[in-house]
């Protein structure tokens, strides 16, 4: 089928070429301004995947949708609103979209299909999230994924369209826990990094532990299945990114109380603004993110945090 990607980092990019593999017809869409963008037409690769001259690229939003059978989104998720405005007027009828991005938006606590749904109600809606890195999948290397949607017809032809022997993908039966679960493992990726950066790496097991649990309370107080965050989207996406070196939010956590620079996007530290937000309105106590907010955002003590993170109750274990 037709397939167009829209956005050219990393996973964006991945994304078109692992389509382009599987027999699709690849459109990648990147804004002018993009330097992803540009590298991509000027060589064809980005360092990680390369393209040949059969995969389309253009700056035309309009033209990159129209040609499409499914619409694949890899943004920043705090992006996600205002390409949704450029997005409104175009036809969607047809056409699968699907979400392969992980975030909430900070300023609203809002899950990415809400975001898309203001805009576009109708449309058949899906996200893709789960564990995995380019760097592993293009060497070979497989993993498991999970599909998730409010309507099951979406779900199974995503997993028809994009399943393969790399990429072997789960059927989700809980879209917002899903959404939660995918966003929230990248704020418990940020305090791991802090973790290693204050030569605390033993503490990753509490850390784990005490976050799922964290998240899977969240969860069940918004109305999700709270044994969701022991799935794909949460638990099972820890490896990738509590312990790997190709965790941008890891290693942003690290570099940032090691007063080092780090130019890669890391969602979760904006996605620690929404969680609390959603904390607050669902009364669900999230010390690990408040924790991880106190030391990226006020600035407050990492030792100090992490000793009051880690002792703030003597009588029970979660």
């Amino acid at each position: 089928m037709n397939i167009t990607v829209i956005g050219c980092g990393r996973w964006g990019s991945f994304l078109a070429w692992y389509a382009a593999k599987l027999g699709h017809a690849v459109t990648i869409y990147g804004r002018k301004s993009s330097p992803h963008f540009h590298q991509l037409q000027e060589t064809g690769t980005n360092g990680l995947v390369s393209f040949g001259p059969e995969t389309k690229m253009t700056t035309d939003l309009e033209k990159a949708v129209a040609s499409a059978q499914m619409v694949i989104i890899s943004i920043g998720a705090q992006g996600l609103r205002s390409l949704m405005a450029q997005l409104q007027p175009l036809s969607f009828s047809g056409k699968t979209t699907v979400l392969c991005m992980k975030g909430i938006e900070a300023s609203t606590g809002l899950r990415l299909t809400q975001i898309v749904r203001e805009f576009l109600p109708d449309i058949d809606l899906g996200i893709w999230v789960g564990p995995g890195h380019v760097q592993d999948f293009v060497k070979g290397l497989p993993n498991c994924m999970v599909v998730d949607s409010d309507r099951e017809e979406v779900k199974a032809h995503i997993i028809d369209a994009m399943g393969s022997d790399l990429i072997r993908f789960y059927y989700g039966d809980d879209l917002l826990g899903n959404e939660i679960g995918a966003a929230s493992k990248n704020v418990i990726g940020i305090a791991a990094g802090i973790l290693d950066g204050r030569n605390k790496t033993s503490l990753k097991g509490p850390l784990m532990c005490r976050g799922t649990r964290e998240i899977a309370r969240l969860i069940k107080a918004m109305g999700g299945n709270e044994l969701t965050a022991y799935g794909l989207s949460h638990l099972g996406d820890y490896e990738a990114t509590v312990f790997s070196k190709y965790s941008h939010n890891r290693q942003f956590g690290e570099s940032f109380v090691k007063k080092e620079p780090y130019g890669e996007l890391a969602e979760g530290a904006a996605t620690v603004k929404a969680l609390l937000l959603l904390g607050k309105k669902y009364q669900v106590e999230l010390p690990i993110c408040d924790a991880v907010d106190r030391i990226i955002h006020q600035n407050q003590d990492a030792d100090t945090c992490i000793n009051r993170l880690f002792t703030r109750s003597l009588k029970h274990e979660f």
